[in-house]
């Protein structure tokens, strides 16, 4: 069976990028968002979300009319849902515990189109067994249809899971060129999936049970999460003895087989800071490593933030004529990564909101991916800006590229990504 009709429920930095690739080979797509907003501007043939290229592609598709957005699924011969996966709200030092409701949500808004022949496939990173989660939503949303858990290869329609796996900033290209995880819950769904994204997909597709391809994303974040959590913890050794942790790691990545990572603020976005909690929700007491690296870069805003206080101190003992009021502070980047705009998890958001809940002077906030505050900082005494400003503490948060030219001198630098040093 072809796939005519190809619905993407959640229009987000995944969502939109897919559904653009299939409209882009001809295929007709129907993209569901509960946000009228991105709906809206979809449906003008531009992108609510930054990511080079992107632009183009749906403009296009739209202008064509191989790409629509809804409110509400449609009808359609295969559903990728690629909603977010958040977490429950817990008590500080407690594991988080996956909210699956938005998935759910997506169940219950495509059960009623569902029809005979169909294959729905979750993207969004989720805990293992989530798949065989969704297929039962299903199930009890539509009895009338057999799903794989019961009818096995004789399902009705066939469940599979695909995770993704692309780099925010270059999205377009590496949907096209990455191979792909593909985990059905038979071998009737994993072949119709490798059917689906052999649309525009030119990398490998490889094929897995649905549980080993949750677990395969969950674990390459994971490893990214350790590496960069040895990298954080050697960071402060280094401060603790006055070394300089950049040149450090230079000298020891000469070694042919080390590779260390390079430190920063903390860990964001919506993969490493979030999926090793999968595993560990799943697995505490197993997964003993994976929660130490996770506590390592949980902890790192905080010291960074303590960095920011001991500067004020410094500050004003240099200059006693003056109050914490008078300090001025400017923070280079809210980004989660370099040059994109995506604030999602992001440690250097959060270590500006902290500054800005305990610093009663000014701050400048230099973000060039965006055009205003987000709601989260819009209440604090915080002045967007696009240019470096006079301030008497500097703290870079985020390596941006416009951020390289920048040269200061004379005031205190707080550098947690070593370009200026």
């Amino acid at each position: 069976m072809s796939f005519e009709t190809i619905s993407v429920i959640g229009l987000g930095y995944i969502g939109l990028p897919t559904a653009a690739m299939f409209a882009s080979r001809k295929k007709k797509v129907i993209g569901v968002d509960v946000n009228q907003h991105a709906v809206d501007t979809i449906n003008q043939g531009k992108i609510h979300i930054v990511e080079p290229d992107l632009d183009m592609i749906v403009h296009a598709a739209v202008v064509e009319g191989y790409l629509k957005a809804v409110t509400t699924p449609e009808a359609a011969d295969a559903f990728l849902i690629a909603v977010p996966t958040p977490f429950k709200p817990c008590d500080k030092g407690a594991v988080p515990e996956p909210d699956l409701s938005y998935i759910e949500s997506a169940c219950n808004g495509i059960a009623p189109v569902l029809k005979k022949g169909d294959l729905v496939i979750l993207e969004s990173t989720s805990p293992v067994g989530a798949t065989e989660q969704v297929a039962e939503w299903l199930a009890t949303a539509r009895p009338d249809l057999t799903f794989p858990q019961v009818a096995g290869e004789n399902a009705d329609v066939n469940v599979a899971h695909c995770p993704e796996r692309v780099l925010p900033g270059h999205v377009v290209r590496e949907l096209v060129e990455n191979d792909r995880v593909i985990g059905g819950m038979s071998a009737a769904c994993s072949e119709r999936s490798v059917e689906l994204y052999k649309t525009f997909v030119q990398g490998d597709c490889v094929i897995t049970n649905a549980r080993t391809a949750e677990m395969a994303k969950l674990t390459e974040n994971s490893c990214r999460d350790v590496q960069i959590a040895f990298a954080n913890e050697l960071s402060v050794i280094c401060d603790k003895l006055d070394i300089n942790v950049w040149e450090l790691i230079s000298l020891a990545n000469r070694h042919p087989r080390i590779n260390i990572l390079q430190p920063g603020p903390g860990v964001g976005g919506h993969c490493i800071a979030v999926d090793p909690w999968f595993i560990v929700s799943k697995t505490p007491e197993q997964a003993q490593l994976i929660h130490t690296a996770r506590k390592v870069n949980d902890a790192k805003p905080e010291w960074v933030i303590d960095k920011v206080k001991l500067a004020i101190a410094d500050f004003l003992q240099v200059n006693p004529n003056k109050t914490a009021k008078d300090v001025t502070i400017t923070c280079y980047g809210l980004a989660f990564k370099p040059d994109i705009d995506d604030l999602r998890e992001s440690p250097a958001l959060d270590i500006t909101k902290k500054i800005a809940e305990m610093h009663s002077g000014k701050i400048f906030v230099i973000e060039p991916n965006i055009e205003k505050l987000p709601e989260s900082l819009s209440s604090y005494n915080i002045t967007l800006s696009k240019e470096t400003l006079k301030s008497d503490i500097h703290l870079l948060l985020v390596n941006h590229k416009e951020f390289y030219k920048f040269k200061l001198s004379d005031e205190l630098v707080i550098d947690t990504k070593g370009i200026w040093l």
